[in-house]
């Protein structure tokens, strides 16, 4: 560089290496004319790929999409390294994302995807031949259909279609600019496209009666405040089965059953297997009658639960005893459940020298 560019050269030295200097990371300081480092285990994931599936880390809509293996991600991607629609069909379903909610993050209103808690506690379902070629179908249709109303309205946004399409799920009048978004990107077909993914997936999972609940309601993408009681509580249901789903495969993955997305990559000798999913209905226990004063009320619906229980044991641990006491009514037993949930999730761990929980992260 120095020989090519000499003035670029001075620009960087003068600017960058002094912060660089200071780096305690060896290639950053010793290679300081340079932006970042090769990242190599992605380059070793993706080779051979002619696609992968990519998100925002933090977006109000929560959508995946293919993108070509000539696109270079950055930092603000989290990328998952297959080809497989099916993968895309099922991160894309209403299931992954209310799933997603819960184990994720936030910044201000916008939930944020952690890939070690959102994608690899995710209990993906095992599907046949059939659904894999009916979910990737689906998949591939939603994708090239956002892509090429893209292609044809260079001003058309994602975020634009999907505010659209939540509209659209909520029965809302759209304005005028709304209603040019939804001629320019064909937002009712999405839409029908979308609600014919999560029926396919809910069908995968074997879970029929959650399907008719929950496919075509509101709050699809993005996080929705107020939903309806039955609503709300369907969707406790589902995080419930995925959380038993979770602890079903970790006993599994103990005995050396491990459900692969990749296998011709990440164990090319092993040899998949099916699994039983779970379709047994978990009811979420109630409080209802008032309690003591200056506690405040355990929430009744799951997230909520898991969410208060997460920032509670981030100020400190906690027994379950000591948790309990900080609600009205002590709900032992549904802190100890929430608990467990969290510990199937990775979210949480229990010491059992000291009989106390705390955050993983």
């Amino acid at each position: 560089m120095r020989e090519c560019y000499p003035t670029v050269y001075q620009w960087v030295r003068e600017r960058v290496k002094p912060e660089r200097d200071e780096n305690k990371r060896a290639t950053y300081r010793d290679n300081w004319w340079l932006f970042g480092e090769p990242r190599k285990e992605w380059r070793e994931m993706s080779l051979g790929l002619h696609r992968y599936i990519s998100t925002v880390v933090t977006q109000k809509h929560r959508f995946f999409i293919a993108l070509e293996s000539t696109v270079l991600p950055d930092d603000a991607l989290i990328n998952i390294a297959t080809e497989s629609y099916s993968v895309l069909g099922v991160l894309s379903s209403r299931i992954h994302f209310i799933w997603m909610l819960v184990t994720g993050g936030t910044l201000e209103d916008r939930p944020r995807y952690i890939k070690t808690r959102c994608f690899e506690t995710f209990p993906f379902p095992i599907l046949s031949e059939q659904q894999v070629a009916e979910i990737g179908k689906l998949a591939e249709r939603i994708d090239a259909h956002r892509k090429q109303q893209q292609a044809l309205h260079s001003e058309l946004t994602l975020t634009g279609m999907y505010n659209v399409l939540e509209k659209l799920r909520a029965g809302d009048d759209l304005n005028d600019k709304e209603r040019v978004i939804n001629q320019h990107g064909l937002v009712s077909t999405l839409l029908e496209d979308h609600d014919k993914l999560d029926r396919a997936v809910f069908k995968a999972y074997g879970w029929p009666d959650l399907e008719s609940k929950l496919v075509g309601r509101p709050g699809a993408t993005t996080p929705l405040p107020d939903k309806p009681t039955d609503q709300v509580e369907a969707e406790e249901q589902l995080l419930m089965r995925l959380v038993a789903l979770n602890k079903q495969r970790a006993v599994e993955e103990v005995q050396g059953k491990v459900r692969w997305l990749r296998p011709a990559y990440q164990a090319p000798d092993s040899t998949q297997v099916g699994v039983d999913l779970i379709t047994e209905k978990d009811e979420v226990r109630k409080t209802t009658a008032p309690a003591a004063k200056g506690k405040v009320v355990f929430p009744k619906s799951l997230p909520e639960q898991l969410k208060v229980l997460r920032e509670t044991l981030a100020e400190r641990p906690h027994t379950v005893e000591s948790l309990a006491e900080l609600f009205k009514r002590k709900p032992r037993k549904s802190v100890e459940e929430g608990l467990l949930s969290l510990a199937a999730l990775k979210l949480a761990e229990y010491e059992q020298e000291t009989d106390t929980w705390y955050t993983t992260g």
